[in-house]
Parts: structure tokens; sequence; C-alpha cells
């Protein structure tokens, strides 16, 4: 990913105000809202996104939904993330109306994610980089995917985030070492809440 970042921080500040946006008007009305008039042509390119909600301050996880391809216009797609991330998520039960002033939101801009190439898997950990590749681990129909922040949060390395992969994906940890299992890695620029519907920053991955 090239140093100049592709996302500006104002357009990262107003996908992660629509992120919380979204699902208070849904509170409100019960209906999916519609890009805001005031969005910028930039924000309409297809892009894969990922909302991730977090609880405040403990922040722990409350629920992370996205799309990992740029199928839709990342307006639209940040809209749809956000929701499904609220009250579609599996792992956690629906966010409650009372618990919006009590959560943070951050948005994930991906880039396409990218088929790692190796001649042999064991080759896997020095393709990637933790603190700047998200990875998804694909075999038959198990996949999952995990974003570049993670790894940082855990403290993984390498090998470790590509296990914990495996994991996600419903696979053995070692299934990356198997020749039917595909690795993709993608980047992702991120902007999260400081604090409820608190200041917006530019996450940095160290």
């Amino acid at each position: 990913m090239s140093s100049t970042p592709s996302i500006l921080d104002e357009d990262g500040a107003f996908l992660v105000r629509l992120a919380r946006r979204a699902v208070r008007e849904y509170f409100s009305s019960r209906r999916v809202m519609s890009p805001p008039q005031d969005t910028p042509t930039r924000l309409y390119e297809k892009r894969g996104v990922f909302v991730t909600i977090e609880s405040y301050p403990n922040r722990e996880l409350r629920g992370c939904i996205g799309f990992p391809e740029p199928i839709y216009p990342l307006v639209e797609a940040t809209i749809r993330a956000s929701l499904s991330s609220a009250f579609e998520d599996p792992r956690f039960p629906p966010l409650t109306e009372s618990e919006l002033k009590d959560v943070v939101f951050e948005v994930s801009v991906l880039t396409p994610p990218q088929l790692v190439k190796v001649s042999k898997p064991t080759e896997y950990p020095s393709k990637i980089k933790v603190g700047v590749d998200g990875l998804i681990v694909e075999k038959g129909f198990f996949k999952g995917l995990l974003l570049p922040q993670v790894a940082v949060e855990y403290g993984w390395n390498e090998e470790e985030f590509l296990t914990h992969c495996c994991l996600k994906a419903l696979l053995p940890p070692d299934a990356w070492l198997d020749p039917r299992t595909k690795i993709y890695k993608f980047q992702a620029e991120i902007f999260e809440e400081e604090a409820p519907e608190g200041p917006i920053r530019r996450k940095k991955l160290s």
C-alpha cells in the first residue's frame, strides 16, 4: 500500500459518523437510511469495508461485520455493515438503543484482497506483515477473515496470525500448511471514535 492515504481524514470521519447515524436512524425509523446528500462523490467508489462496534471505555468487542470485496459503493457498504454489526453479528445479542451512548464505532476501509502466492506453505509467514496486512483463510466452504488491527491488539506474530485466522474459519489451527488452503491479504485504513460521539482519529497500527 502506498504511503499516500487513499481515504482523507475528513472522509474517514464522515464514514464513522455515518456508521453511528445509520444505527441511530434505524432505532427511530426501523428503516435503512439512504446515503446522505452531502456524501462526497469519492465515497461512491466501490470498496470493501468493516464496521466494528466496541463497548466504552473497556473496548470489548460488541459487533464486527463487513464486506471484504468491493461490491457496494463505500457509503452504502458502510451503512449496511454498520447495521449488520449492530444487529446481526451472531456472536452477540442485537445492540439496544440504550447502549448507543456506551459504544464506539470504528470503520476499516479495505484494499481488494490479493492471493498470497508461495512455492510451499511454510513461506506464508514471510509473505505477510503484522501491523500492515489483514488475512483471509479459505479452504473449501470454510472462510475466515481477521482485520489487520486484530493481530496488533493481541500481540501475535505472523504465524500466530495465520493460526488464529484458520480458527476463525473453523479450520484446524495448522490448516494454513495445507496446500489446498488459500491465503489472501489486504490492507486497511482505519478510523475510530475516541469516545462515544467524540473526536474521530485515524488509527495507526504499530
